[in-house]
């Protein structure tokens, strides 16, 4: 069942992880050993979590990495479900 509206895993990251640890963006990108400009680009909802980040994710904040791949496939299944309607797919069953 999909949930409705899921929110980008860059917005889960800011509010459950980043902000009631008081870390800014220089510093998780630092502890994630990754670049500010990719930690950025995940918090503005510009990239998604990849098994790699998710995986840097789970060591860093002590989560799992499929709880983060589930994050990014809800919101990716979601994105794709609204524009269902705009798909042109025939129906191959028989």
């Amino acid at each position: 069942m999909l949930m409705h509206y899921p929110p980008h895993p860059g917005e889960v990251l800011r509010q459950l992880c980043l902000e009631p640890l008081g870390l800014n963006i220089t510093d998780a990108a630092e502890g994630l050993g990754i670049s500010r400009k990719t930690l950025s680009a995940i918090l503005n909802g510009r990239a998604g979590i990849s098994p790699e980040m998710a995986a840097r994710l789970s060591m860093a904040f002590g989560t799992t990495s499929e709880s983060w791949l589930n994050h990014q496939v809800q919101y990716d299944l979601w994105q794709a479900e609204k524009r269902r309607k705009s798909m042109r797919v025939m129906k191959l069953a028989a």
